[in-house]
């Protein structure tokens, strides 16, 4: 595998994050594939697609089948990409190719790509511009880039469970070290500042929603998101009483969410969308 430069992301996605994703790969893509249909949308018959940050490759496989033509999916965890290539050979999805490596640096080959997509992919590069110049560089003139990111969550409904569980917990400081968050594209000032100087034009934020299935039932829904890596960061670093009351806020924040067919939170995101000048 070639340089990485976003080794705090490598570590992360090759520890307990990615194994948790690759472990849950129908839970997560529960919670997520609600805001596949708006970023399918850019992919059009005979493209050939760039997915970037892809995961266990949801997105990759739709894609590929969508233009009926060939998708790259890119990601830093191994253990994602392993599910992602298993994913693909049971639904005999073959025109698809999963690439371990870093998205800001890799040499992709250039304008070999009609249209660049990621759900939720893009928020944690360590140089955001230089990332998706080099995204930019991988599509050919006239290239289209469309992705989900997270808007600011504490507004909605993951935000409001979050901090009821959160009120139990000690202030989480930031270690000041720049390593990007999950939020670190949730001001649309912020995408059109970083997709322009990337050399993108037409740079458009559309909030979109969807609903997300976090589990079965309150007690099966508490239990996955006390395990999701945020979340668990959390619990780990508190005594086990004060974790214990965290989890029943956490579970109690659910309550008024659960519905017949499982615990849905309305989830919401930007849906950004911009080209390579031709």
């Amino acid at each position: 595998m070639e340089t990485i430069v976003n080794t705090h992301q490598e570590r992360a996605w090759n520890d307990y994050e990615g194994r948790h994703w690759a472990e849950h790969q129908t839970r997560y893509d529960g919670v997520n594939s609600g805001f596949n249909p708006p970023l399918l949308a850019a992919v059009r018959p005979g493209d050939r697609v760039l997915d970037i940050g892809c995961g266990n490759g949801q997105i990759t496989r739709l894609a590929a089948r969508a233009a009926d033509g060939h998708a790259v999916g890119v990601d830093l965890s191994a253990p994602m990409l392993d599910r992602a290539r298993a994913s693909a050979a049971a639904e005999g999805v073959t025109k698809v190719e999963f690439v371990r490596a870093d998205a800001q640096v890799h040499p992709f080959p250039a304008a070999a790509f009609d249209v660049a997509l990621s759900r939720f992919g893009v928020m944690f590069f360590a140089d955001p511009v230089a990332a998706f110049a080099n995204i930019g560089r991988a599509l050919r003139p006239g290239g289209r880039l469309a992705f989900v990111c997270l808007d600011d969550i504490r507004d909605g409904d993951l935000g409001r469970v979050l901090a009821a569980f959160a009120a139990h917990l000690p202030r989480l400081e930031t270690d000041g070290s720049g390593v990007a968050e999950p939020l670190s594209l949730a001001d649309p000032t912020v995408v059109h500042r970083v997709l322009t100087a990337a050399g993108f034009a037409g740079v458009d934020c559309a909030r979109v929603e969807a609903p997300q299935l976090w589990g079965r039932d309150v007690a099966d829904a508490a239990g996955f998101l006390a395990g999701w890596g945020p979340v668990r960061h959390q619990l780990d670093r508190v005594d086990p009483d004060t974790a214990d009351r965290a989890r029943a806020a956490l579970a109690e924040a659910l309550r008024p969410h659960e519905q017949p067919d499982g615990v849905r939170l309305r989830g919401t995101a930007w849906l950004v969308t911009a080209h390579r000048p031709a």
